[in-house]
């Protein structure tokens, strides 16, 4: 079973709304009870509390998401390396290939 967020937000298999979701209550939380025990205004701790969830799920969502394009970069890169490699291992082409003197006339 998948659990909605706001009936769009799918938390189970979006990458990184778990997390983000986590995150941003623990520092409502935080933040929201520091704020009541600093100053014991009721109304504007809630207030401090919604703005730090926004900004903690925010923030933690384009880190996440940012993480997660670069991981997908890399590993692209390294699929298409490791084909290469297997493509031209053992020819002219391989660059890990030395070359003699007497290949390097006939090319």
């Amino acid at each position: 079973q998948s659990f909605k967020l706001l009936g769009f937000l799918d938390v189970q298999n979006v990458p990184c709304a778990r997390e983000s979701v986590l995150y941003g209550s623990l520092a409502s939380l935080v933040m929201g009870l520091g704020h009541f025990l600093a100053t014991s205004r009721v109304r504007r701790s809630c207030d401090v509390a919604v703005g730090g969830y926004i900004c903690t799920m925010l923030g933690y969502w384009f880190y996440c998401r940012y993480n997660l394009a670069q991981q997908r970069i890399r590993q692209r890169m390294i699929k298409e390396g490791m084909k290469n490699r297997i493509l031209f291992e053992g020819t002219y082409l391989d660059p890990e290939k030395k070359q003699t003197g007497s290949e390097r006339s006939d090319s």
